[in-house]
C-alpha cells in the first residue's frame, strides 16, 4: 500500500494557490489590438484546432502561441494525441456523491497541477449533464440528477483547476442526456424545464466560478444542433455574462455557416467546416462578415490573455505537481464518495479475526473506470485495486483473493466481498449501456450465497443498475462508483471501519428501470441512427421539471433508495432549527448530534417546499447542504444560507425567473425522503424577509 503524506504538507500546498483568473477590460483591449493586426487567413486558423486534435494554431508573428488541451474530468488523459500516465481521481459521480465542496476543490486543484506538469493549458472538464436515466453511457462523468448539487460540485471543481492557472471547460452544453445516436437525436424540452433543470449547473459555473470555456454537445436542442444554435450560445450563455471561449465537441459541427453564425468560437478537433476555402467562400458572397470571425478571435484571445498564455512559457513543468500530494488528494476524495446502501445486522465494518475474508469478482483486482474521454491511465499504470487495499487492511485481517468461487473457502469465510460492476467497455461515451450488470455477475452473487450468507457486494458503476436478483439476500451493498487510483485504499479504510462511509446518492435509485418516470420518454434507440441524414429522431422531455426526486410525489412512485440517501456507521439526531433573515435571504441553522457508536460525517440537506404558484412545482427542491465530521456523542451546529434563487421558478410567459410571495417551508433532513425538521418562512415581494 502506498504511503500517503500527512495533512500539514497538504495544507501548505493549498495555501499557495492563486486566485481564479478573470477576464478584465485590459485583457479585452489587448485581444482587440491583436485581432486588428490579424489577417483573414490567421483569423480562420485561430478558430479551429490543429490536425493533432488537441492544439490550437499559433500565430508566431503576433506572439500568439499554440495552446494545448487534454481530456478529461478525472485526470490528464492525453497529451499531443497520446495516452499518458497521470494521477487518476474518482469519477464525477463519485465527486457529486461526496457532497463535499472542499474535497471536490482538491480534486480540481490536483488535476490542474497535473495539467501544468504535462504542459496542458485547457482541461476538457467538468461534465455536468443531468442524470436522467441509468442507461446514459456517460453518467459516470457527471454530477447526478439535481441541478443545485451539480452546480455546486461543478463550481468547486472549476475553482480548483483554474486557481492553478489552467482553464476548465464545462460540458456538454446542453441537454446531452443520452449517448446512443448522439449526433442525430434532438432533445426536445420546454423553456421552463431547460432553465430549471438543464441550464443551472452551466449558469452557476459562469456566474459563480468564472469558468473559462464551455463545450457544446453533439445533440440537437429543439431541432437545431447545439454547436450551431444561437439560442443556446448567444441568447442564453452569453446573456449570463460569459466572456470566455465556446468550443465544439469533437466532430460536432455540421455546416460552415451554422458554425460561423451559431456562436461557437473554436471548431474542434480541426477545421472540418472552418477551413480556409469554405470560410472565404462565405465571406466573398456576404453570407458572413469578417466581424463574425473577429468576435470569435476576440473571445479566444481575451481568455488567453487572462490566463497568461500570451506572456508565459507553456512548456511542461514537472515541478507543478507533487506526486505525493496528488496521491493524498486522490485518496481523500475517494474516501468521501462511496455510498453504503445496505448494512444488515451491521455486518460492516468487518472485524479482524481468525476466519478469512474472501474477495472475488470481475472488478476485485482491476482498476475500474468508465470509458471514452473519461478514462485515465493511473500514474503507475495500475493504481490500487480493491484487492490491493483489502490485502493490506492491517493487522488481524486474513484476506484471501479468489479467482473463482471455491466452496471450501467460501463456507469457512467470515464474510465474502463480491466485486462487481461495469468497466470502460460496458459504460462509455458513444453508446448507452444496459440496466443489468455485465454477463454472469448476478449468477456469481447467487452462487456465492449458496455457501455463505455474509455477502457484501461492492459495485463499480456510474449510475443505477438492476440488483433485483440478489439485493434483498446480501447483507451489505456498497456503491463505489469509479474511485480512482487510490480507491482500493479508501474502500479498505471504510470496510475495516477506520473511516465511516459518508457518501450520499446524487440521484434517485428507483430499483427498476420502469419505475423511473422519465424512462417513459427516454429514447435509447432511435430508429435511424446516422450522422448524415435529412431527418432526425427526437427525445421528448415529457417529465418536465419533475425529474428524479422531484417526481416522486408528482408521479406517485416510491424509489428503492431516495436521492440524498446513504448509511454511515453511526446515527444522528436533528434539533433546534431556526430561520432568520440574512442579507438577500435567510440563514437556516440547526443542531445535529451524533448518537451512534463512532465519529462520522453527516450530510445535512435543506430543501424548500414552495408556496402556491400559478404553475405546478415540485413538492420540494434541494437548495442547500453541508457535510461535517461529528464526534461520538458530540453536537454540531450547521448554518446554511438560502439566497433569493432558493424560492424562484422560471416563468415561461416572462422568459425570466419569478418569486411568488407567500409562505414556504424549509425542510431539513438527511435525504429527500428523511426530513427531520420543518420551519415555515414567509417570503415577501422584493426582498426575502419575514418569518
Amino acid at each position: 500500500m502506498k504511503k500517503l503524506i500527512l495533512l500539514p504538507a497538504l495544507l501548505a500546498t493549498l495555501a499557495a494557490f492563486a486566485a481564479n483568473p478573470k477576464i478584465t477590460q485590459a485583457h479585452k483591449d489587448r485581444a482587440a489590438a491583436l485581432v486588428a493586426k490579424m489577417t483573414v487567413e490567421e483569423k480562420i486558423d485561430l478558430i479551429s484546432g490543429k490536425v493533432d486534435g488537441f492544439m490550437t494554431h499559433a500565430i508566431p508573428r503576433l506572439g500568439i502561441p499554440s495552446v494545448r488541451m487534454a481530456d478529461g474530468p478525472q485526470g490528464v488523459r492525453n497529451v499531443d494525441g497520446r495516452n499518458i500516465q497521470s494521477t487518476f481521481y474518482p469519477c464525477g459521480m463519485s465527486a457529486a456523491a461526496s457532497w463535499n465542496r472542499e474535497a471536490v476543490w482538491k480534486m480540481g486543484a490536483g488535476i490542474g497541477s497535473a495539467a501544468k506538469a504535462h504542459g496542458v493549458q485547457i482541461m476538457l472538464g467538468p461534465g455536468v449533464n443531468i442524470y436522467r436515466s441509468a442507461l446514459c453511457g456517460r453518467n459516470f462523468e457527471y454530477y447526478g440528477e439535481d441541478p443545485f448539487l451539480a452546480g455546486e460540485t461543478a463550481a468547486s471543481y472549476i475553482d480548483g483547476i483554474q486557481q492553478q492557472g489552467v482553464m476548465a471547460t464545462i460540458k456538454h452544453f446542453a441537454l446531452n442526456n443520452q449517448e446512443y445516436d448522439r449526433h442525430g437525436t434532438s432533445s426536445n424540452a420546454d423553456e421552463r424545464t431547460i432553465n430549471e433543470i438543464y441550464f443551472p449547473a452551466f449558469r452557476k459555473a459562469v456566474e459563480k466560478a468564472d469558468v473559462a470555456a464551455v463545450m457544446t454537445s453533439y445533440n440537437l436542442v429543439n431541432g437545431m444542433h447545439a454547436a450551431e444554435n444561437p439560442w443556446l450560445v448567444k441568447e442564453n450563455l452569453r446573456a449570463w455574462g460569459f466572456e470566455g471561449i465556446v468550443m465544439s465537441d469533437w466532430t460536432s459541427t455540421y455546416s460552415t455557416v451554422g458554425f460561423l453564425k451559431g456562436g461557437v468560437d473554436f471548431e474542434m478537433p480541426r477545421n472540418y467546416v472552418s477551413n480556409q476555402e469554405a470560410v472565404k467562400a462565405l465571406l466573398e458572397n456576404g453570407v458572413v462578415t469578417e466581424a463574425d470571425l473577429d468576435d470569435k478571435c476576440q473571445h479566444i484571445l481575451q481568455a488567453f490573455a487572462a490566463y497568461g498564455f500570451l506572456d508565459n512559457s507553456l512548456e511542461a513543468d514537472p515541478a507543478a505537481e507533487d506526486p505525493a500530494v496528488s496521491r493524498q488528494r486522490a485518496y481523500e476524495v475517494a474516501l468521501e464518495g462511496p455510498v453504503l446502501l445496505k448494512n444488515e445486522g451491521n455486518i460492516l465494518p468487518l472485524k479482524p479475526g481468525k476466519k478469512p475474508i474472501a474477495v472475488l469478482g470481475p472488478n476485485a483486482n482491476v482498476m475500474a473506470c468508465g470509458g471514452g474521454s473519461g478514462w485515465v491511465n493511473p500514474e503507475d499504470g495500475k493504481g490500487v485495486t480493491l484487492a490491493d487495499g483489502l490485502l493490506h487492511m492491517g493487522k488481524g485481517y486474513k484476506v484471501e483473493l479468489l479467482g473463482s468461487p471455491k466452496p471450501e473457502v467460501l463456507t469457512k469465510a467470515a464474510a465474502v466481498v463480491v466485486c462487481l460492476g461495469f468497466d470502460r467497455l460496458s459504460e462509455t461515451e458513444g453508446s448507452d449501456r444496459k440496466y443489468t450488470l455485465p454477463g454472469g455477475q448476478d449468477e456469481l452473487v447467487e452462487s456465492v450465497l449458496k455457501y455463505n450468507e455474509n455477502v457484501i457486494v461492492v459495485v463499480n458503476s456510474g449510475g443505477e443498475f438492476d440488483l433485483s436478483r440478489w439485493g434483498e439476500k446480501v447483507k451489505a451493498i456498497l456503491l463505489d462508483w469509479y474511485p480512482g487510483q487510490e480507491g482500493g485504499n479508501a474502500l479498505a479504510a471504510i470496510i475495516s471501519g477506520k473511516v465511516s462511509p459518508s457518501g450520499r446518492l446524487p440521484f434517485t435509485f428507483w430499483g427498476a428501470l420502469k419505475s423511473n418516470p422519465a424512462q417513459k420518454w427516454y429514447k435509447a434507440a432511435p430508429q435511424h441512427p446516422s450522422k448524415n441524414r435529412d431527418r432526425y429522431d427526437f427525445t421528448t422531455y415529457g417529465e418536465g421539471v419533475f425529474l428524479g426526486y422531484r417526481g416522486v410525489e408528482h408521479f406517485g412512485v416510491k424509489p428503492l433508495y431516495p436521492f440524498g440517501y446513504g448509511l454511515t456507521y453511526s446515527s444522528f439526531e436533528y434539533a433546534d432549527a431556526s430561520v432568520v433573515p440574512a442579507g438577500d435571504g435567510f440563514d437556516v441553522s440547526f443542531s445535529v448530534r451524533n448518537v451512534g457508536p463512532v465519529a462520522a460525517k453527516e450530510v445535512a440537506q435543506v430543501y424548500v417546499a414552495p408556496a402556491k404558484a400559478p404553475v405546478l412545482r415540485p413538492a420540494k427542491e434541494l437548495k442547500g447542504y453541508d457535510k461535517q465530521l461529528i464526534g461520538k456523542g458530540a453536537s454540531q451546529r450547521f448554518t446554511i444560507h438560502l439566497g433569493p434563487d432558493a424560492f424562484r421558478y422560471y416563468d415561461e410567459a416572462a422568459h425570466d425567473w419569478k418569486t411568488v410571495p407567500g409562505e414556504y417551508k424549509i425542510l431539513i433532513g438527511s435525504s429527500s425522503a428523511d426530513i427531520r425538521l420543518e420551519v415555515p418562512v414567509r417570503v415577501n415581494a422584493g426582498r426575502n424577509h419575514g418569518i
